[in-house]
């Protein structure tokens, strides 16, 4: 496995294989890899015949009261899962490459960033856009992989490459999970003993919503109620927004019809998780 540092290097890299008709497909990362990157590694590496990982826990989607001294960037143990699952290039550029001096580019997918996590974190969207735009054009990868925990994020990079014909094909995996239903993340690791108990009654309550629209109740508002009770048994726990959108415009929906998208964010202590589910109608 190569390690990349430097951009110029990544672009070169790239743009031979690509010379050569190989293709390559690409899975970003902040890193602290866990199964759920792994699952990504492993369905691009089935597929394409070279794959470039990122490392990069990137300074523009954070704001300033966020985390981003406290993430965690356990890159010996990053390269490791990332040897075994046999990746051809770790990507590790530097903030400074990324974002040099007078660096001033804004990229805005407004429409489907506007609620939710675009409203929690207002910074947030705009440096993921800049970022995998940035990434695209030094990987160049004919396909990209996202998890679909991150479903606001995968929802706003499609739209990215389709408006500015970045060619890349993206793909949404569903999200990996642990034993008790937790999804999978980075930021797992911060939760004590005790929160990590009542972390798993985010998905529950999810579970609960897709139950309820299984057994043909259309109404959002008595979903939204249920899944609302379910969180509020634990004191704990901050719900941030919880709702039930069409998952195309990520729009709250008044009646499901035939496809929805549960969305939901809480805040456990300090430590702040999001998962969401999606839900088809059988006709």
């Amino acid at each position: 496995m190569k390690i990349i540092r430097t951009l110029p290097s990544m672009t070169a890299w790239s743009e031979r294989l690509r010379r050569e008709g190989v293709t390559i497909g690409f899975v970003p990362t902040m890193g602290a890899l866990h199964d759920g990157h792994r699952s990504l590694i492993r369905a691009a590496r089935l597929q394409c015949d070279a794959l470039v990982v990122s490392i990069f826990v990137n300074p523009t989607q954070f704001s300033p009261t966020e985390d981003l001294a406290k993430y965690p960037r356990p890159i010996a143990k990053d390269r490791s899962l990332c040897r075994a699952e046999g990746v051809d290039v770790c990507f590790e550029p530097t903030a400074q490459a990324m974002y040099p001096e007078g660096f001033q580019t804004v990229i805005i997918v407004p429409a489907i960033t506007k609620l939710w996590e675009g409203a929690s974190r207002p910074h947030h969207f705009g440096g993921v856009a800049v970022v995998v735009t940035k990434l695209f054009g030094m990987v160049r990868p004919h396909v990209a992989l996202f998890g679909q925990k991150d479903y606001q994020q995968a929802a706003a990079v499609k739209q990215l490459v389709k408006d500015l014909n970045l060619g890349v094909a993206i793909q949404v995996r569903p999200t990996v999970r642990e034993r008790d239903g937790l999804a999978m993340s980075s930021r797992n690791v911060y939760l004590s003993a005790n929160e990590r108990r009542i972390a798993p009654l985010l998905s529950q309550a999810l579970q609960i919503g897709k139950r309820m629209i299984a057994d043909g109740i259309r109404d959002v508002a008595a979903i939204e109620r249920a899944m609302q009770q379910t969180l509020k048994r634990e004191p704990t726990i901050q719900v941030e927004y919880l709702s039930v959108c069409d998952p195309d415009s990520l729009e709250p929906l008044p009646v499901i019809t035939t496809r929805a998208v549960i969305l939901v964010a809480v805040r456990i202590g300090s430590i702040r998780l999001i998962d969401n589910m999606l839900v088809k109608i059988s006709s």
